[in-house]
């Protein structure tokens, strides 16, 4: 039986025929613990993680690198400095990135308290309110929307990962005008009013889309005029793109 198989791994000059075999089993074994590393990580020092991994050098042949993959693992409960999967791979980063933009955008406007941002169900929803972009009952332009609506246009364009939905929100109180019978046409109007916008400053309209929802999503109680300006807003939800 050993002489059949040692007949099987050497060829008829006597040469090895499948040592390759040995290699590409140790490539795919440290491949397959690197992941399971990856999945069983769920909070490491950064700065740790940070040092172990350049002083990590793997080559082919190497049998002793200078640190071990438990050593990654067993990070002391005492250390504040904390990560989630997430920052390892970056999958949060380009988050992290635009949401500092957007506040540092946010803290230079006069009217920040009507400017807001926030995350909800991994999509950030940036909200002007009252009349930051439009006057009551109106679907043109204040004169400060075209530089709020310019470094909007500046930050979205950075971020090309992400698709933008333009949505118009109006209070309860009834309008009924020619051009705008119902506060569907209103919040409908300013939505796409916004998106021209941004189309025209560069932005690509593929990523681009507009909808009005009238007075039906209020944010707060539509019991006074604090409350009814809140409501009356524009939302830019910026979503990643499947």
């Amino acid at each position: 039986m050993e002489n059949h198989l040692n007949a099987d791994i050497f060829d008829t000059n006597g040469d090895e025929k499948g040592a390759w075999i040995v290699t590409f089993a140790d490539l795919m074994t440290l491949l397959l613990v690197f992941f399971i590393l990856l999945y069983s990580i769920s909070s490491l020092n950064l700065e740790k993680f940070k040092r172990a991994i350049q002083s990590i050098q793997v080559s082919l042949g190497e049998t002793n690198p200078r640190v071990g993959l438990m050593d990654l693992v067993n990070v002391p409960e005492s250390i504040n400095q904390n990560f989630v999967i997430e920052n390892l791979t970056g999958l949060r980063s380009r988050e992290q990135e635009i949401l500092s933009s957007l506040n540092s955008f946010i803290e230079g406007q006069n009217s920040s308290e009507n400017i807001l941002v926030h995350v909800k169900d991994g999509k950030i929803i940036i909200e002007m309110r009252g009349q930051v972009l439009f006057a009551s009952g109106s679907a043109v332009f204040n004169d400060s929307a075209g530089p709020i609506l310019n470094e909007i246009a500046n930050i979205v364009q950075a971020y090309t990962e992400y698709n933008i939905n333009i949505k118009g929100h109006t209070d309860d109180v009834p309008i009924s005008t020619p051009q705008f019978p119902s506060n569907w046409e209103l919040s409908a109007v300013r939505s796409t009013t916004v998106l021209k916008y941004l189309i025209s400053k560069g932005v690509n309209p593929f990523r681009l889309t507009a909808t009005g929802y009238g007075e039906l999503l209020p944010l707060v109680p539509n019991d006074t005029s604090e409350n009814r300006a809140t409501n009356r807003r524009v939302e830019f939800v910026l979503e990643k793109k499947n």
